[in-house]
């Protein structure tokens, strides 16, 4: 079994490229004062204008289903002895009708610090937030995964709507990619288009709203590629009662090697700007080392469970109730 883990993650990581020539296409297409954040784009808006988008057309690009031994949820990564690496997830997401927020100072600390991150992105997120898109893209510092079109419960969706909740990510993330390859700002710097080829060709993780998923969630996501990446620590950065300190104690006391984060910088993660500071430093002084999801997955041997939960197997269950009128059909897409 350990073999076959460590077989199929070889595979995973030979499709996720070096990260050493991002720097200098970040440089040529996006000057200091457009990476940092502005005022004004942390909040979410409800039914603000493009708040209706649909799904870019896009081609697909070609994947070999996920291996029998990783068809689960990814939970954390055990380690050989000696290795402390911990990886931090931030997810980015947009349900219907509202144009999320982009925490940029949470970004701009985790730059300023040359802390990795991994991205779970929406789809419609991507769509609404190109330019931001394409910076974090470009950023060596951060890995992109996929959190779903529009942030549905997938334990409410089948057929076709499921399996578009799960492609047209992807769809926004080739538009994306395609759109930064042939900007203006690289066509006179060779070497940042060279930057181009550390940019991956896809979003290999996945990462399932409200932490939801049911068997069959869970067979389509592996059928398409996706591995699935939970957390073994929980922020609880969404409550706005959680304030930094509680965040950062939490994150301090929970943490431990080969453990996966979670918090959120779409402007629902409540007090995470200031409690990162508090956090990330007292880590580092411990001895850990922030690594992608990727690179902690390369690092050893991922625990993985055979259903989805936060902090215990049926606590996001309760989502089929919350959402028990989810409309279930399929995602509009682009002509």
């Amino acid at each position: 079994m350990r073999r076959a883990i460590t077989t199929a993650l070889v595979m995973l990581v030979l499709t996720v490229p070096a990260l050493a020539d991002r720097g200098a296409l970040q440089r040529a297409c996006f000057t200091p004062t457009e990476l940092m954040a502005q005022l004004g784009e942390k909040q979410p808006v409800r039914g603000a204008a493009g708040s209706h988008v649909v799904a870019p057309r896009a081609s697909l690009p070609r994947v070999e289903p996920v291996a029998n031994a990783l068809r689960g949820a990814i939970r954390r990564v055990d380690l050989p002895k000696g290795l402390r690496l911990i990886a931090l997830t931030l997810d980015l997401c947009e349900q219907p009708g509202e144009v999320a927020g982009y925490d940029g100072a949470i970004i701009d600390y985790l730059r300023s610090t040359g802390t990795k991150a991994t991205l779970f992105i929406g789809g419609k997120w991507m769509v609404t937030h190109a330019g931001r898109s394409q910076q974090l893209m470009s950023d060596p510092l951060f890995e992109i995964g996929s959190h779903g079109w529009a942030h549905r419960n997938m334990r409410a969706l089948g057929g076709i709507a499921l399996i578009d909740e799960l492609t047209n990510p992807e769809r926004a993330y080739q538009v994306a990619r395609a759109s930064l390859a042939t900007s203006a700002c690289l066509q006179s710097r060779p070497d940042a288009m060279a930057g181009m080829a550390d940019v991956p060709q896809r979003m290999p993780l996945y990462r399932f709203p409200f932490g939801a998923c049911n068997a069959q969630a869970l067979q389509a996501t592996a059928d398409l590629g996706l591995l699935a990446i939970q957390w073994d620590v929980s922020t609880g950065d969404p409550s706005s009662s959680q304030s930094a300190r509680a965040i950062a104690d939490t994150m301090l006391r929970n943490t431990k090697t080969g453990s996966i984060i979670i918090a959120h910088a779409n402007g629902r993660g409540f007090n995470t700007a200031a409690a990162l500071p508090l956090a990330i430093p007292e880590l580092k002084r411990r001895g850990f080392e922030f690594v992608t999801v990727s690179e902690l997955l390369a690092a050893g041997t991922p625990v993985v469970s055979d259903t989805c939960y936060d902090g215990r197997p049926g606590d996001t269950d309760k989502y089929d109730v919350w959402f028990r009128k989810l409309p279930t059909k399929p995602a509009a897409v682009a002509p």
